[in-house]
């Protein structure tokens, strides 16, 4: 009895606590075109670079110095692109580029 109240106890918690991230809780804007970090600025001002998944499909990525960025790279009708750009696992292009905040190491 008293381990299915902590079980329901702790499910209960993280549920809730899932809900204290909900962007409309944190008063965050739902424009996710603009970093409001320490250098907030447009993501478009960054450098993108392509990351290739074990699959062999391309993702567009960026490293913003703390905060990184990966998206599925997609044709125009939505589907994946597989390119050869760079063997599986590997990135191509200054990804790391348009900021002055270095990874922490």
């Amino acid at each position: 009895m008293i381990k299915s109240k902590v079980i329901l106890g702790v499910a209960l918690a993280v549920g809730v606590s899932g809900c204290a991230f909900d962007e409309g809780l944190r008063g965050y804007p739902s424009d996710k075109t603009v970093d409001r970090g320490i250098n907030g600025h447009h993501l478009s001002t960054l450098q993108a670079g392509i990351w290739v998944d074990p699959n062999g499909c391309d993702h567009w990525i960026i490293d913003d110095g703390v905060e990184g960025y990966l998206s599925a790279r997609l044709d125009k009708f939505g589907k994946p692109v597989c390119s050869g750009v760079a063997p599986p696992t590997h990135t191509v292009g200054d990804f790391k580029g348009g900021t002055f905040i270095p990874d922490p190491n």
